[in-house]
């Protein structure tokens, strides 16, 4: 009988961290309407802090990924759940705008940079070598995951309350996540004396970026990714994916369906059927991704992604419950599906060496994109009082991004395993 290999517990650790720190992201369209209503702040204002924290947590992801390397993926994780800490319990004591901005735009945007950008990639290539795809499938759907359990509990919260009880339970679950970290997270298999799951190779993986500036190591990672012709067109793909979900339906689903007459805790609930779908669908994608042509695979994420949000408003001024929740199911099973893919080719043609900061830079432009949307949604509501047309464009955008990843060349199979015994 074979041992449990600790590779598994360090995936369901890293699971739970991501799903917290997913949770106080996408918990931020569950907060519009009550600060909108508490503190007078107009949707525009609210909008930009949680679009700065979209683009900040993005932009951080290669420097996180060269101080994963320097520091270990444990202090790492350690001191990102102490910032998404200290973010949650500064929130209940903001005034003013500003303050939202620093607290929800800054604090918490960096500190949830770690999570949710290159912590997947690292833990998979470092704790495995066989089921690689499929580990970081697991980990890129527990970022939905927390909002199938969440996000309606959220919800109706702070209807039944307020908005602080709401924050309380996610302060709590932050001290427990903070507590697991600390007992049962390890930087690799070498630190309890095993293998990577799925390794023949007996050497000793060795890190030669312990004694290297991790500025320079994230720039010079840009320098030479930016000379790639896939680089140019993986980044421009998740610019659009990152447009088209946390940015746009991550941070508006919940205020578009109230305009709709909609409530809250319903329309929260319809984005907890999303991440039910989602955790199937990219769960499917990391399987799918270690056995077919991943360029394929972005091809009909995107091009399906394009044609359910061309579906939605169409469903919301029918109110159709039936089409909302066809589109829940369809866009659930594709939220987030285009990660392992993506992942697998960044790792195809940069090596797995690099690849882990190159990604990195990749991730920059998806936030970039879920930034554009998060701040552009709220103009184009308060220009146009409909959220129509932002759907309508980012759904046309999904068709253009099914295109870029066709362009990029086929790269050859064995390359998916080259340099795996190094850490990143």
């Amino acid at each position: 009988m074979k041992r449990f290999h600790y590779s598994w517990i360090i995936l369901s650790v890293t699971f739970l961290a991501i799903i917290v720190a997913g949770i106080i992201r996408s918990s931020s369209g569950v907060f519009i309407v009550p600060f909108e209503k508490e503190f007078g702040w107009d949707r525009p204002v609210i909008s930009l802090a949680f679009a700065i924290s979209l683009f900040l947590y993005g932009l951080s992801g290669p420097f996180m990924a060269a101080l994963i390397e320097v520091l270990g993926i444990k202090k790492m994780m350690i001191l990102a759940m102490a910032t998404l800490l200290s973010g949650i319990v500064l929130t209940f004591f903001m005034q003013d705008s500003w303050q939202l901005i620093l607290i929800w735009g800054v604090i918490i945007g960096l500190g949830s940079g770690l999570f949710l950008t290159v912590l997947s990639p690292y833990v998979a290539n470092r704790w495995f070598i066989k089921r690689r795809g499929l580990a970081v499938g697991i980990l890129t759907a527990s970022t939905a995951t927390g909002q199938l359990i969440l996000l309606p509990v959220l919800a109706w919260i702070t209807e039944a309350y307020s908005w602080r009880e709401a924050i309380s339970l996610v302060l709590f679950l932050c001290l427990g996540m903070f507590v697991i970290i600390l007992v049962f997270m390890k930087n690799s298999p070498m630190d309890i004396g095993i293998l990577p799951y799925g390794s023949e190779n007996e050497e000793p993986i060795e890190s030669s970026a312990e004694k290297k500036n991790p500025i320079i190591m994230a720039f010079q990672g840009l320098i030479e990714a930016i000379k790639a012709k896939e680089f140019w067109l993986l980044a421009g793909s998740f610019f659009i994916c990152g447009l088209s979900t946390s940015g746009l339906i991550g941070t508006h689903f919940i205020p578009v369906c109230i305009s709709f007459g909609i409530p809250a805790v319903t329309a929260a609930g319809l984005l907890s059927f999303m991440g039910i779908f989602d955790l199937i669908g990219t769960t499917a994608s990391g399987w799918l991704s270690d056995r077919f042509d991943n360029r394929w695979l972005l091809f009909w994420y995107y091009g399906l992604r394009g044609l359910s949000l061309l579906l939605l408003p169409y469903a919301l001024f029918e109110g159709s419950t039936t089409l909302l929740i066809i589109f829940s199911i369809f866009y659930g099973l594709d939220w987030i599906a285009t990660v392992p893919p993506t992942i697998g080719i960044s790792r195809q043609v940069f090596g797995v060496e690099k690849s882990g900061i190159i990604y990195g830079w990749i991730f920059a432009a998806h936030q970039a994109g879920a930034a554009a949307a998060a701040f552009g949604g709220g103009m184009i509501y308060k220009v146009l009082s409909s959220y129509t047309w932002a759907f309508l464009i980012s759904g046309l955008f999904c068709l253009v991004a099914s295109l870029f990843v066709l362009v990029i060349k086929k790269q050859e199979a064995p390359a998916i395993l080259k340099g795996h015994t190094v850490k990143g």
